[in-house]
């Protein structure tokens, strides 16, 4: 634990930054690359139908990730706060919490949605023609929820206490199980949607295995044993305050991904799978900000716990240069080369037209989308959930679900096609504005700490 502790306090800001955002950022291209996997080899059966069906189905799997994210985000800012104030119980009582609140969101949830399946394929916008491989899909993501739920919310909440490497090697595991399986359920055995989703219940319960392992084994802090949930209910209140932003964006994403669906479901089964290819080709540069913002998370959230204003700007604004590099770079090639990277998914002309005037449009938020999840995650950390929950809520709701109905109005497809980048701009100049305000709020903090050392 020495070393992790001298990462958070005084390593070089570049060094500290690195060594959490890379092994986060590869978790994240890892997941991406789990999420690309299904619409890949589903792809490969030259099926619209079944690509449009594991689209349809994604807002679940994506609401999946918004309690994962509650829990697991949540938990990890707490965990490296807690360990700055050196409260290292408490940061036992939080992993524990993340433990057994995941199992047990996950069994409700997969218990609500077979209970509800066809009313939940309906409210998806399931057409007669995607109808029986959506459903095939729901079914096994539904009946895997507890072990998926269990695995994404620790590929988060380790980092917490600076395992960052940890984090990354439960995804990989999970990842490269689901790779190797999706093409022989998909197109070996045809099992199609099914297949995909037998594929990604497997991988997600080999990274559950792993990430128990580490608690047995290697965990220098934390701990998943049940009385460290009950003796620290009080820590579960504030984990699920400081995770609600992270929980709302994916939920809201969700949401949005159903109004997108069914909006563009007037149009056919084309642009939606159409849509659907772009949201995961997309997800790379999104999943890479995230994965820099959230790999810094813990160590914004100990310098807060200590009280170091100074190092946590600094590491802040290099944080947020790295996400404007990477976001430029990679918009410029998803702009440049948008028809080859559709084309990669499936080979239907039809499809590949739609899909590359939805690349294009969507990636033009790409070089400074980091800036707003960068403002979240600081807000979280300084144990400000308010603004940040106010900015996931502007993105995908407040902004993103009325901009979707006024400019299909005013321009059709196309004004669906950008309904997330002026959405997602807008929302990037009020995080700013509200990030500045939460630094005032910390630097007043610090200073009424040093004046009541004096």
């Amino acid at each position: 634990m020495e070393q992790n502790e001298s990462l958070f306090k005084d390593a070089p800001v570049s060094k500290a930054v690195f060594q959490m955002a890379i092994p986060t950022v590869i978790s994240s291209l890892v997941l991406v690359i789990y999420n690309m996997a299904d619409t890949f080899f589903v792809g490969q059966t030259h099926d619209a139908y079944q690509v449009a069906a594991v689209s349809l189905t994604n807002p679940v799997f994506v609401m999946y990730m918004a309690i994962a994210n509650l829990l697991g985000i949540g938990g990890s800012a707490l965990i490296s706060i807690l360990l700055g104030q050196q409260q290292k119980e408490k940061a036992k009582s939080a992993s524990s919490f993340c433990c057994y609140a995941s199992l047990g969101f996950g069994i409700v949830a997969g218990v609500l949605i077979l209970i509800f399946l066809d009313p939940l394929l309906k409210i998806l916008g399931s057409s007669e023609n995607t109808w029986k491989f959506a459903k095939e899909y729901l079914f096994y993501i539904a009946v895997g929820a507890p072990v998926i739920l269990f695995a994404n919310s620790f590929s988060h909440a380790v980092r917490g206490e600076g395992a960052a490497k940890a984090s990354m090697i439960g995804s990989m595991i999970g990842t490269v199980i689901n790779i190797i399986l999706d093409p022989v359920f998909i197109l070996v055995l045809d099992m199609g949607t099914a297949g995909a989703a037998i594929a990604t219940v497997l991988g997600n319960l080999f990274a559950c295995l792993y990430y128990l392992y580490y608690f047995w084994k290697k965990s220098p802090l934390l701990s998943i044993h049940p009385k460290y949930f009950f003796s620290g209910l009080d820590v579960a209140k504030r984990l699920m305050s400081i995770g609600l932003p992270a929980g709302i964006n994916s939920a809201l994403m969700s949401v949005a991904t159903i109004l997108l669906n069914n909006a563009l479901a007037s149009y056919g089964d084309k642009p939606l799978a159409a849509m659907g290819i772009v949201t995961k080709a997309y997800m790379l540069i999104v999943f890479i900000h995230m994965g820099i913002t959230n790999g810094i998370q813990p160590l914004l959230g100990y310098c807060y716990g200590a009280k170091n204003k100074k190092r946590f700007t600094s590491i802040m604004k290099f944080s947020g240069t790295l996400t404007v590099v990477c976001g430029t770079v990679l918009s410029a090639v998803y702009i440049l080369c948008s028809r080859q990277i559709i084309g990669l998914f499936i080979n239907d002309v039809e499809v590949i037209q739609y899909g590359t005037e939805m690349l294009r449009a969507t990636s033009l938020a790409g070089p400074i989308l980091g800036l707003l999840f960068l403002s979240i995650n600081s807000m979280q950390a300084m144990d400000r959930p308010v603004p940040a929950t106010l900015l996931s809520v502007c993105r995908q709701g407040l902004f993103f679900v009325p901009l979707l109905y006024l400019l299909k109005a005013a321009f059709g497809l196309h004004g669906v096609n950008y309904t997330q980048t002026v959405a997602d701009y807008l929302t990037i100049v009020i995080s700013l504005f509200l990030l500045r305000n939460s630094l005032k709020h910390f630097s007043n903090r610090t200073k009424k700490n040093v004046y009541s050392e004096d």
